[in-house]
């Protein structure tokens, strides 16, 4: 742990037209609804970092670091430890998981987990802020409600990246990955970690993430859940997993907040 901080249309008296805008209109304002109740309900907020709160792999792309680490694994002669799925992947942490899953507790998994940490801090200086996420955190955090980073980043890139846009005073604490990979999400054991330093309730305390772990880690740690997709892709994702509110853009939630005041 790093501690830091339509309308409907008549046609006559009777007869009444369902349009396409008609059968849209009532999903989206329910879905405004339980956002709005998401956002009041809220005293505590754990922020999943990489897609909420930022970009982190902007100008540093994912892909590259996966496929740095999988020619240092080969480079090493253990090449043969990962799947060819585990080797293509697009995320570092998949080939990371891998060697993880058959080397438990190794010398190569911690020295692994320390590059990847390396690349992770390397990408902070070059991580695109998500829209509206400093100013919804902010505005959120001068309301009193306390706030938490729970991700499968590491813990010191967590910091080092609320240090440069100055939000170290809304973030006392960051909850990052650690030696023990079976720790990460959707294992709960980060935002549980959170809670507890918060003294934080878990029906009181919403959790802030962009992939299906992060759903399942807040189901499985009891706190509420919103939803976070930069595109139409990751959204679905997310609602396939089950969540049941999913914004496209942080000034969603900024707008609900402000009017709630």
């Amino acid at each position: 742990m790093v501690r830091r901080p339509l309308g409907n249309h008549h046609d006559g008296p009777d007869t009444l037209l369902v349009t396409p805008e008609t059968t849209h209109t009532e999903p989206v304002t329910a879905e405004t609804a339980r956002l709005a109740s998401l956002v009041a309900s809220a005293r505590y907020v754990l922020w999943d970092m990489d897609g909420p709160m930022c970009r982190l792999f902007a100008g540093y792309p994912a892909h590259e670091i996966a496929g740095q680490l999988v020619a240092m694994i080969d480079g090493l002669g253990m090449g043969a430890l990962l799947t060819e799925q585990e080797r293509s992947g697009d995320d570092p942490h998949v080939a990371l998981r891998g060697v993880h899953e058959r080397h438990r507790g190794s010398d190569l998994v911690l020295a692994l987990e320390e590059w990847l940490t390396r690349r992770e801090l390397e990408a902070v200086s070059k991580a695109m802020p998500t829209p509206h996420a400093d100013p919804l955190i902010r505005t959120w955090s001068a309301r009193g409600v306390r706030f938490a980073i729970t991700t499968n980043n590491a813990g010191l890139a967590a910091a080092a990246y609320v240090e440069s846009r100055g939000l170290v005073g809304c973030f006392p604490y960051v909850y990052g990955r650690t030696a023990n990979l079976d720790l990460m999400k959707p294992n709960p054991h980060c935002l549980e970690e959170a809670i507890k330093a918060m003294g934080a309730v878990p029906s009181a305390t919403l959790m802030i993430g962009d992939a299906a772990t992060d759903l399942e880690a807040a189901q499985r740690a009891g706190v509420s859940f919103l939803g976070y997709a930069r595109n139409a892709g990751k959204e679905q994702v997310l609602r396939d997993a089950g969540a049941e509110v999913v914004v496209r853009s942080l000034e969603q939630v900024l707008e609900v907040l402000r009017s709630l005041s």
